[in-house]
């Protein structure tokens, strides 16, 4: 469904991602795992259209993404979470909400949305900047959910978030997937997250893949190795 072909980026001559290929399928969750510097953040802004690539190709239902503008792959069904969330943090919360439905024919935030986020309603009048990191987290999955997208891109969503609101966020993107059925590509470092949420593991090396597995079969310790190195 969203599949990725000998993609690489670079900035200048430094090749940060080399030559990925990967598929992700309908409803399905993929964990791309590394330590700092690898290139995760560099592949998810390539995906995003936020990084010009290179070399190769990204498809989405058959349809070449490679070239679009961010704005025409959101309306396409890809929505990002980025790294450290990036909220608006003087608009309120419902106002940072609203901002996904930008390429959304109605405007009206889904109920759903404050149904699995229910801190989101009762703080929707509050200054998303007045929100605590686990909160604005929420708030940024909710920003790009409600685009209703067919694929999730989410970008180290753990960082800077307490332990008990990440088992939280797992939990909430579980349910959510199973519901309204998206696929998810997350990027993460904490394995435990990533157990509760992905399918399939790919393990970022050098903006290479140097592991793949699915998740029943995971060497573990292999993964801690290349997290820890």
């Amino acid at each position: 469904m969203f599949t990725i072909e000998n993609l690489t980026v670079s900035y200048g001559e430094s090749h940060v991602v080399r030559d990925l290929s990967f598929t992700l399928g309908s409803g399905e969750s993929i964990a791309v795992m590394g330590r700092n510097g690898m290139g995760k953040t560099t592949l998810f802004k390539a995906l995003m259209g936020l990084l010009p690539v290179r070399g190769g190709r990204v498809t989405l239902d058959g349809r070449d993404l490679t070239h679009c503008m961010s704005w025409e792959r959101v309306a396409a069904g890809v929505a990002y979470v980025p790294q450290g969330r990036m909220i608006f943090p003087y608009l309120s919360v419902e106002e940072n909400i609203r901002v996904g439905l930008e390429t959304a024919t109605d405007k009206t935030v889904p109920r759903y949305i404050y149904d699995v986020f229910p801190v989101l309603w009762d703080m929707r009048a509050r200054r998303g900047g007045n929100l605590s990191g686990g909160q604005q987290q929420q708030l940024a999955i909710a920003r790009a959910l409600v685009a209703r997208p067919k694929v999730l891109l989410l970008d180290e969503p753990t960082e800077g978030i307490q332990p008990s609101i990440i088992k939280e966020i797992a939990r909430t993107l579980q349910t959510l997937r199973n519901e309204r059925g998206f696929a998810i590509l997350v990027s993460e470092q904490v394995l435990s997250f990533a157990m509760e949420v992905a399918d399939r593991f790919l393990i970022l090396d050098k903006g290479e893949f140097a592991y793949e597995s699915p998740k029943v079969g995971l060497d573990t310790s292999r993964i801690h190795a290349y997290l820890t190195v």
